[in-house]
């Protein structure tokens, strides 16, 4: 429960809407103080610039939403300041709502926003009031330095997340040519097992019919299989590389228990349970549970450290289900971090499972995967009248 809490505090605070309030508060605080201190001994003065200030940090809670609104609020809210003799041109709300604009809206709006300012902040310094002594450019110019601000942050922030997004296009063709390498693998595997298989038969046949017949059976269901699994290669979108072809020994269910070892002996404390009857899983099947645990394993490694995993296999007569689940943070998007999640769901997919990911309400992170086995049900049915 106490590492729970420190969670739930974290997530809270990473709303918008919370961030938000958190910044008004701050900024009311620091204006609010500032217009005190102005008008000490005037308690007129201290009324209105304590309401202007506290209106225009107000209209900070809708800077993301509605910029364009927040800025001309702000605006008003300075002149009206100005006009009262309470507070000069460019208060902080306003500059942060001009910062807003930059980083929320539209380009164009946004410089027409910045312009408005800069004829609001010279309104304030020679129209309303008697011209301040110095320059006035600088202060005039604010309002585009403000604006040129938030718009840099948003197009670093918009780079970044195109150059993520590429990478994620990347990480999915190569994972889908490696899918669709190993799909390869397996369908030629037992296009080569139906080929001893028919020849065998053939062999048999005038010297022992029923083995001939037991054989064609076990050809026939190789090639059922071999149907299958040639269906989901069809899915893939294969490209041209010069990769090597990845090494799948040691691959699958039967090598979790040496894989969760590993995790432990890494520094990550995990534990797999296994529930049900084990039973001979497709390849791709197999190859997809053991690269969804090992995936999993590793995020958990990267993003939540200090946290414990756990594996839990389930076999059930017609599926089998694979559930990884942490007690770290949940998020699992960090900067240009992997991008295991995108190729969990392209296997899972291939394989005509379901795939579940995301936080856990008690807190952590969890993955769960089902694949379907429907020559389970078929295999027992073919079963049942020999017994």
């Amino acid at each position: 429960m106490r590492l729970h809490a420190p969670r739930a505090a974290w997530r809270f605070l990473k709303r918008p809407r919370v961030q938000d309030a958190l910044l008004a508060g701050l900024v009311l605080l620091l204006e609010g103080s500032a217009m005190l201190r102005s008008h000490l001994g005037d308690p007129r003065g201290q009324i209105i610039g304590g309401a202007i200030a506290a209106a225009g940090c107000l209209a900070l809670l809708a800077r993301r939403s509605r910029p364009a609104a927040v800025v001309m609020v702000t605006l008003a809210l300075d002149l009206a300041g100005v006009a009262a003799g309470v507070d000069g041109p460019g208060t902080t709300p306003g500059v942060v709502a001009l910062y807003s604009a930059g980083r929320h809206a539209p380009n164009r709006t946004a410089w027409l926003l910045a312009g408005a300012g800069a004829c609001t902040y010279l309104t304030g310094m020679v129209l309303v009031v008697p011209p301040l002594p110095g320059n006035q450019t600088v202060p005039v110019l604010g309002a585009f330095i403000y604006v040129g601000l938030g718009q840099y942050i948003r197009f670093r922030g918009e780079l970044r997340q195109r150059g993520q997004r590429e990478a994620a296009e990347n990480a999915v063709r190569a994972e889908r040519r490696r899918i669709a390498r190993e799909l390869h693998d397996v369908v030629a595997h037992h296009i080569s097992v139906i080929t001893v298989l028919m020849g065998a038969a053939r062999t048999t046949v005038p010297a022992d019919p029923g083995k001939a017949q037991e054989t064609l059976l076990t050809a026939e269901r190789t090639a059922r299989t071999a149907m299958t699994e040639m269906r989901r290669l069809l899915h893939v979108l294969r490209a041209e590389d010069g990769e090597q072809p990845e090494n799948q020994a040691g691959v699958g269910a039967a090598a979790l228990p040496e894989l969760v070892r590993q995790a432990a002996s890494a520094g990550l404390p995990a534990r797999l349970e296994v529930t049900g009857e084990a039973v001979a899983l497709p390849s791709v099947v197999d190859h997809a549970i053991y690269r969804i645990v090992q995936e999993s394993l590793t995020n958990t490694r990267r993003h939540a450290r200090g946290a414990r995993s756990s594996v839990r296999l389930t076999y059930l007569p017609d599926a089998v289900e694979v559930e990884v689940l942490d007690d770290g943070l949940g998020a699992r998007a960090a900067p240009g971090g992997g991008f295991g999640l995108v190729g969990m769901a392209e296997r899972v997919a291939l394989s005509g499972g379901e795939l579940r990911t995301g936080p856990r309400r008690e807190g952590g992170f969890g993955v769960h995967a089902r694949f379907p086995l429907p020559g389970a049900a078929s295999l027992g049915a073919e079963a049942q009248p020999g017994a």
